[in-house]
């Protein structure tokens, strides 16, 4: 099973793809690269060790920033970037989960613009990026498939996405493998994220053919691995799930993501909930609301049909695995909501949430009956 696409990132994938590009990152025609990681992850999965004695045969000189975090801050892009600019890097290679890949794309950002953080988000001040290598180590936001860089803003409290054409990665490297040494809890949680993903894409009035056959690829593939409830991921249920969210990625790439997502950054970022987890709490509201729509209904109904399962035993499923259960005070509850009710997600589905229903989702969910 491979997932080779080009469209515009150039995606190959399979076991040891990584030592086998050598080819493609010449055609890239870089000198020296900057390496943006986590501490661990890229080390632990073997995957920084095949990048760096790849350089090495290569004749590449290579710079590692190891210093990425989950929910990656921008400050620390920034200088990052400023690092990558003064060691006269012309090539990124981000190695790692959905952090250090979106931390990659704001640090090639930062590396092509001397700017303030903040002018990241300006298009009159930010024109271009280095040119971006992404290889993924789990198998969840599919990052290496579009342009999105999710950052932590200086506040601590909110995220806010870097998306532009030149944020696409060049390349996108896939090698299953490196999700092997992943927990059973890390690997729920980065299936849920995809899952996400997926169903999100396929709902948004965005969706085009493209988008559609890659979602529900990633649906169909997620979903026949999680409705087992393994407590142990075989090496061909990971690399179903690493394709699912490289195809997912590609998919949202086109269309964006729905309201759970927007939802679940205030229990990331406030309560330490682990990203996937907290998009899939919200899903089961999330499909009950767009049922109620006509365009919702019909494509829900394929969707499940493709999967299947069934409106109740798929938001039950998804609840269950997300394992979320907070008592939060209506202050907690209005500070939660106030930090990502006014993102641009909420239009995108065809049941479109008003300001009084986040609320109250958040009530429903969140409080002690």
């Amino acid at each position: 099973m491979y997932l080779n696409i080009n469209f515009p990132t150039q995606i190959v994938s399979g076991i040891d793809c990584v030592s086998k590009s050598g080819a493609l990152i010449t055609k890239l025609g870089a000198k020296k690269a900057f390496i943006v990681t986590g501490k661990s992850g890229a080390k632990k999965s073997g995957a920084l060790d095949d990048v760096t004695n790849l350089l090495v045969l290569l004749g590449m000189e290579y710079e590692i920033f190891d210093e990425i975090s989950e929910n990656p801050p921008l400050l620390v892009s920034h200088r990052a970037g400023r690092i990558c600019r003064e060691k006269s890097c012309d090539l990124i290679i981000g190695i790692g989960g959905g952090s250090a890949l979106d931390a990659s794309k704001a640090v090639a950002v930062f590396a092509a613009n001397d700017i303030e953080p903040m002018d990241s988000y300006n298009p009159e001040k930010c024109k271009g990026a280095l040119p971006i290598i992404a290889i993924p180590t789990t198998a969840g936001t599919g990052s290496e498939a579009n342009s999105y860089a999710v950052m932590t803003l200086p506040t601590g409290e909110q995220k806010k996405t870097i998306k532009y054409p030149f944020t696409y990665p060049k390349l996108a490297l896939v090698d299953p493998k490196y999700t092997y040494s992943l927990d059973k809890e890390y690997t729920i949680s980065t299936a849920l994220d995809a899952f996400a993903h997926a169903i999100e894409s396929y709902l948004s009035p965005n969706s085009t053919l493209f988008s559609e056959q890659y979602a529900l690829f990633a649906a169909k593939n997620i979903i026949e691995i999680l409705k087992e409830r393994p407590d142990t991921f075989s090496e061909e249920a990971r690399e179903k799930l690493a394709y699912a969210s490289c195809a997912a990625g590609a998919a949202i790439s086109v269309t964006g993501t729905g309201f759970p997502h927007p939802m679940g950054y205030s229990l990331t970022l406030l309560d330490g909930i682990p990203h996937g987890m907290a998009c899939a709490v919200f899903e089961g509201e999330y499909i009950a609301l767009n049922m109620k729509t006509e365009k919702g209904k019909a494509k829900l109904n394929v969707f499940f049909s493709l999967l299947g399962t069934s409106e109740t035993e798929l938001s039950e499923l998804l609840t269950s695995l997300a394992n979320i259960k907070f008592s939060f005070t209506e202050e907690e509850i209005i500070k939660r909501v106030d930090l990502i009710k006014n993102a641009g997600n909420y239009a995108n589905s065809p049941y479109v949430l008003s300001d009084c229903e986040k609320y109250e989702i958040y009530r429903k969910l969140f409080t002690n009956k």
